[in-house]
């Protein structure tokens, strides 16, 4: 415990924002960070609790008053190196984690917990800037081979892992850079790809072997896979958007959401227009935008409309309005429902609740507006509310409604893998092994859409799976 009176000498403190017309005019990241005097400060409020809820609040089990207290003690390549042992990306958590080990932490039952997100994020870039983040690489090779399908946080974190292992690893992404949600879902002012690709310097060092570019099941047919390698991990994404099943759903300026972001990550990252939007640019300038779901992924696009130059953003969520505060006795340690701004939000959005889509109105094809209507839950059900009918001008509509589990045509219907009542690829978190032998599943195409760090976990553990499947025995942390 860094200071036993910590948390009662000093206020919670956390980092802070570019002012919104700066931050507005370019794709950058804008979190200010805490000077290394405040995250001292801030790391003392650590109260070392008999019972650290904030461990089980994390998902990867972060050791999260050790490196408090190292981080308090200006030790910050200790700190860096506890941080590490159960994540193998803490700037990426840093960064988009919602922090449920804030929500978890004991201090959140008076509204002030301990800033941990902030001091995660300062260790790991600390020791970036210092290059004590160098390759890990496994002292005797195993002979073994893995091959991971998928290169999001689950199949990073996987195949790392098993490099580490000492077994050879080969990461295939269908698309032309690896990273998945995090390289083209996350808008790059959230999480700069420079981020992933320092990542990829590291695990190439450590023996990953990385193949973009290349879709398994189109261009690679998990037969030969199975026959050359000694496992497979599906780690992919579930990205079987859902639809908007009204009216009008075909009209022009009815998108998904993942489109939209997918599109300004490419012109980010240098795409030429062709490459970035083959089917024709997708942009929000001079237009009114309607968001329909009101998660991250709308709060992202929300973000990407404004900085894009839209006329007006408006969100739509089917939900009622939660509640501005939630009852700590109720919900304390876990996860609370309530409502929730983004910097997006903050950034000029107009945010409406308990309103259902009705249908999309246009002329000659092209999208004008929405048809909407209120609604109010009674017994448990969803029932509208009638003359509450009202219509919202719109050139541009994101679906952003979450998603119905991984694309099963190609990869899945060759590996001939059982699914679960959800649609997801079945495998269970002892030992993360589908119905068929060899072949592993982790990530959201095994658990559905999900976190970051939740992905990471996954990942995790199911690499200590393949390596005890494969050797017998295993040293990887579970």
């Amino acid at each position: 415990m860094g200071k036993t009176t910590g948390f009662l000498e000093i206020d919670r403190k956390d980092r802070t924002y570019l002012p919104r017309e700066d931050r507005l005019k370019n794709w950058n990241e804008f979190v200010v960070p805490l000077a290394p005097a405040a995250l001292k400060d801030q790391a003392a409020r650590c109260m070392n609790c008999g019972i650290p809820y904030c461990h089980n609040g994390c998902p990867v089990n972060n050791i999260i008053p050790d490196w408090n207290h190292l981080v308090y003690e200006d030790d910050w390549k200790d700190a860096l190196e506890v941080l590490h042992s159960t994540n193998n990306f803490p700037e990426f958590t840093g960064r988009v984690c919602p922090a449920p080990c804030e929500a978890a932490c004991t201090l959140n039952i008076e509204d002030s917990p301990v800033t941990i997100k902030s001091i995660e994020c300062a260790i790991v870039d600390k020791g970036w800037d210092n290059g004590w983040v160098v390759p890990q690489s496994a002292m005797v090779k195993t002979g073994k081979s893995v091959a991971v399908v998928g290169s999001g946080p689950a199949g990073m974190a996987c195949a790392q892992q098993l490099a580490r292992a000492g077994h050879s690893v080969t990461l295939f992404e269908k698309n032309d850079r690896i990273g998945g949600l995090m390289r083209y879902g996350i808008p790059d002012f959230k999480l700069e790809k420079h981020l992933i690709n320092r990542r990829m310097v590291q695990m190439e060092g450590e023996g990953v072997t990385f193949k973009t570019s290349t879709e398994v099941g189109v261009q690679v047919s998990m037969d030969s896979l199975c026959e050359n390698f000694d496992a497979v991990v599906l780690s992919g994404g579930a990205e079987k958007a859902r639809p908007l099943d009204v009216p009008g759903y075909e009209l022009q300026g009815v998108r998904f959401a993942m489109e939209f972001l997918t599109q300004q990550n490419k012109r980010n990252a240098g795409d030429d227009e062709m490459r970035a939007a083959p089917r024709g640019s997708l942009l929000a300038t001079g237009k009114h935008v309607v968001v329909i779901g009101g998660g991250d992924t709308g709060s992202d696009c929300v973000g990407t409309s404004n900085r894009q130059g839209a006329l007006s953003v408006t969100q739509l969520e089917i939900m009622p309005k939660p509640p501005a505060k939630e009852n700590k006795t109720l919900s304390w340690p876990n996860w609370p429902l309530k409502l929730r701004t983004s910097s997006s939000h903050e950034e000029g959005c107009e945010r409406d609740f308990a309103v259902v889509t009705k249908r999309a109105v246009g002329t000659n094809g092209q999208l004008t507006g929405l048809e909407c209507a209120r609604i109010e839950f009674v017994d448990g059900k969803m029932q509208e509310i009638p003359g509450s009918e009202f219509t919202l001008k719109a050139d541009l509509v994101l679906l952003a409604m979450g998603f119905l589990g991984p694309n099963t045509t190609g990869l899945i219907e060759q590996a001939n893998v059982a699914l679960d009542a959800r649609g997801n690829v079945a495998a269970n978190v002892s030992d993360y092994a589908t119905s068929q032998e060899g072949i592993f599943s982790c990530g959201d195409m095994r658990r559905g859409q999900s976190l970051i760090v939740w992905a990471i976990r996954e990942g995790r553990q199911c690499a200590r799976a393949v390596d005890l499947h494969l050797m017998g025995k295993t040293d990887l942390p579970s």
